[in-house]
């Protein structure tokens, strides 16, 4: 799988600035969009773009095929004639550095609530004729989520699993029922998954127009509270009661004694393959019709997961279990194509995972803030790394390069002083020290280099999107207007021209008549 030579930025749309509590599909994003063209980027790296579940991650969603009405753009429906400026008064006074979730989403949901009573009202053929065409491309995923949502929200928030037994059960009786009794909740869900794929696949085709590819971010599990589990649960290790029996996990390591329990159902794999992987088909399907390029999380569990008995309170007594391997990618690919993925192949990788990259021809990952020590062969380390790879200088889960340096071992910096061959990490700023990281990143043979947009910043600890294992005060940093100003934009845009990340048309088209000269010259020698 060949990528051409290219760089990006990771951020989520949650970060955007703006008004409303939380970033939005708006017109900040847009002039985001703008600023990595004008910078010379190809790529623009996201996180799940799902509907946030427990601790308002995107990584433990209500639907591994929805899109998170949060990020709905108010902005838009206004320009669109689905809110009234009267609407719009009254905004509380949100924080700028930081979505707080709790108060956003209350506010929120009754701003899109208000766009759906003007949307039933007013009489917008053209709006509704797109509806109903969405509604019937995204059936498969849609009418289980949105009775799921509304059911829900019928049961104040509680877990599936202490519904009534035959919603429970997903008996088609009750399906019947509970979609009659809940009618209006039902249609609103849906309207808000229409208005917001709406927004997104405007955005989407702005960017792509712009010559700018989107990484999206696909989790191998699933959360057990999701519409996906609810809806198939022939397809995971659940019991009678529709309760998990084993759970997946990582075993006990240097970090933690007693590993991590995740707690997300598991699949069962050897069912899916008697459909042909179809769930897994149509997720991959939606998930290239939200982005360009997807990067599967956790990659290593398709070849063998920690599989941990539910009864447990550690991730102790596990066992390993055979992923599917090979045969899942092989369908995935034969009924839609091939696809570009990128696999994300960090931590302890064995043969076993190290063969099924290479068998499926995946691109892997580099993280630099893991690359210092000392060990000079770290695959990690640029001067070890091959084009096909994409390198970052952190993640969402890594804190922001400036927060690492701060807490960097003795060991690390002066592997990263010898490296960058300085006398003294003293001699450059924090944000200098950032930007040398950028450089090693955009610098090597790697075909993608990708920065959170924190490390250009020069953003401290309070800009890290995640900590695993923290409970709370993830998700949540967002940038302040002025933040990409002309100075951010010349030093991104001169690195990235420096390090042939973007290569002009004039100077494209200048090596291809060179080539074309060059290739008949040989010629009429021969």
């Amino acid at each position: 799988m060949k990528f051409e030579r290219g760089s990006g930025l990771l951020l989520h749309p949650t970060s955007f600035p703006g008004p409303y509590g939380i970033g939005d599909l708006g017109g900040e994003a847009y002039r985001f969009v703008d600023f990595l063209q004008q910078t010379g980027q190809t790529l623009w790296q996201i996180l799940p773009l799902a509907p946030t579940g427990y601790g308002d991650s995107p990584y433990a969603a209500f639907s591994a095929f929805a899109g998170n009405p949060m990020l709905i753009s108010p902005d838009i429906l206004l320009g669109q004639g689905l809110l009234e400026p009267a609407d719009l008064t009254g905004i509380p006074a949100f924080s700028w550095q930081t979505v707080e979730y709790g108060p956003v989403i209350e506010w929120k949901m009754r701003l899109l609530a208000r766009s759906f009573e003007h949307f039933e009202v007013k009489s917008l053929p053209e709006i509704r004729e797109r509806r109903a065409g969405f509604e019937r491309e995204n059936a498969v995923w849609l009418d289980d989520y949105a009775l799921f949502m509304a059911a829900k929200g019928f049961y104040n928030g509680a877990v599936w699993s202490d519904w009534e037994s035959g919603l429970v059960r997903h008996q088609p009786e009750a399906l019947a029922e509970w979609r009659e009794k809940l009618a209006g909740p039902v249609a609103f869900q849906k309207y808000l998954q229409f208005i917001f794929s709406s927004q997104w696949s405007d955005l989407k085709r702005y960017a792509n127009e712009r010559g700018i590819q989107i990484i999206g971010d696909l989790p191998i599990f699933v959360a057990y509270d999701s519409a996906d589990v609810w809806a198939n649960p022939d397809l995971f290790y659940l019991d009678e009661n529709g309760q998990a029996t084993v759970i997946a996990g990582v075993p006990p390591d240097f970090f933690s004694p007693t590993g991590q329990r995740w707690g997300n159902p598991l699949y069962r794999w050897e069912v899916l393959a008697q459909t042909d992987y179809k769930w897994w088909v149509e997720r991959f399907r939606a998930a290239f019709r939200q982005t360009d390029i997807v990067r599967l999380d956790h990659f290593r569990g398709f070849d063998s997961y920690w599989e941990v008995p539910a009864r447990e309170e550690t991730a102790i007594n596990g066992r390993w279990a055979k992923g599917p391997g090979a045969p899942l990618f092989e369908e995935v690919f034969r009924q839609l194509g091939e696809k570009p993925v990128i696999a994300e192949d960090l931590g302890m990788i064995t043969p076993g995972v190290r063969k099924l990259r290479k068998e499926v021809k995946f691109p892997g990952m580099a993280v630099l803030q893991f690359a210092f020590g000392n060990d000079m062969t770290h695959n990690y380390l640029p001067h070890n790394y091959s084009p096909n790879l994409l390198v970052y200088t952190g993640t969402h889960d890594n804190d922001t390069t400036v927060g690492w340096l701060a807490t960097a071992s003795d060991a690390e910096k002066d592997m990263l002083r010898r490296y960058l061959a300085l006398d003294s990490l003293d001699q450059l700023s924090p944000i200098e020290l950032s930007w040398r990281l950028v450089r090693l990143a955009w610098g090597s043979v790697a075909e993608l280099a990708v920065a959170p947009l924190q490390d250009l910043l020069g953003v401290g600890s309070e800009g890290r999107m995640n900590a695993p294992g923290r409970a709370g005060g993830n998700w949540g940093w967002r940038y302040h207007p002025d933040s990409l100003s002309d100075w951010l934009r010349g030093r991104l845009l001169d690195i990235t021209l420096l390090y042939a990340r973007y290569i002009p048309d004039d100077i494209k088209q200048k090596k291809q008549r060179e080539a074309a000269e060059q290739e008949a010259l040989f010629a009429a020698e021969e």
